[in-house]
């Protein structure tokens, strides 16, 4: 399982406060509005929208929460704005790299707030396509199953769904997918009884970097306050992270 998929397990694992949770909506209210915005209103058609509710869903996001940010989007209801999106590459502490997605009403704001988090986590902020070569768009599956036979199960299942790779670690797996091929995983492994933890498109990197302890405590530093801003939607990294880095980290 990769580093960020480590760190990101973590962070879901730890829960969020309720201080936090109101942040936390504002990030899935902007992924609602976006695929809606690109695809239409109809979860049903819209498969991207269709993953942006779920997950919405899945955070116990209020469902009059959802349906209003769909109707922003589509009716230009109270509260809507113009949204870009944007995409910053960077490199953390060692050298590793560092990938994040913003939505933003804001440009000037959000490069501001970006450039700073890099430069006091130990990271620079570089130019368009430093990293990016080093990341592709996938379909990741996330489950994690009550032992680790059920969970060689999953992954037989998910191969013979045809997905591109599976990840076994201990009781959890990390299917990984071309994004056409997302919505079509999804439905086998639940026509099997598989429950899924996560699921999304994401960036995975092509090749990954292992950091010392230090660095490696201060990449995830990084990526917290990267994600803590309000207009970055993720943060990537091809960092990948020790067993014994992560528990210290979780326990913070």
């Amino acid at each position: 399982m990769s580093g960020h998929s480590k760190w990101s397990t973590i962070k879901r694992a730890k829960g969020v406060t309720d201080a936090k949770r109101g942040a936390l909506f504002t990030k899935l209210s902007k992924d609602i509005v976006l695929a809606a915005k690109q695809g239409g209103g109809d979860p049903d058609m819209n498969f991207k929208l269709r993953l942006a509710v779920d997950k919405a869903k899945s955070s116990n996001m209020p469902l009059d929460n959802i349906q209003r940010a769909i109707q922003r989007a589509i009716g230009g209801g109270p509260g809507s704005e113009d949204l870009d999106e944007i995409t910053y590459e960077g490199y953390g502490p060692g050298g590793s790299a560092i990938l994040v997605q913003a939505v933003t009403s804001n440009r000037n704001r959000t490069a501001s707030e970006v450039r700073s988090a890099f430069s006091k986590g130990g990271g620079n902020l570089g130019e368009s396509g430093c990293v990016s070569w080093n990341f592709e768009s996938k379909g990741v599956v996330m489950i994690e199953s009550p032992t680790d036979e059920d969970a060689e199960e999953v992954g037989l299942v998910a191969m013979d769904a045809e997905a591109e790779d599976v990840r076994i670690e201990g009781n959890s797996v990390e299917i990984y997918t071309l994004q056409d091929k997302l919505s079509e995983i999804q439905e086998v492994l639940s026509n099997n009884g598989v429950t899924i933890t996560n699921a999304e498109i994401s960036l995975v990197p092509k090749t990954t970097v292992m950091l010392s302890d230090k660095e490696a405590e201060q990449t995830l530093r990084l990526l917290d306050s990267l994600e803590e801003l309000e207009d970055i939607q993720k943060a990537y990294t091809n960092a990948d992270f020790s067993e014994e880095v992560l528990f210290k980290y979780s326990d913070q």
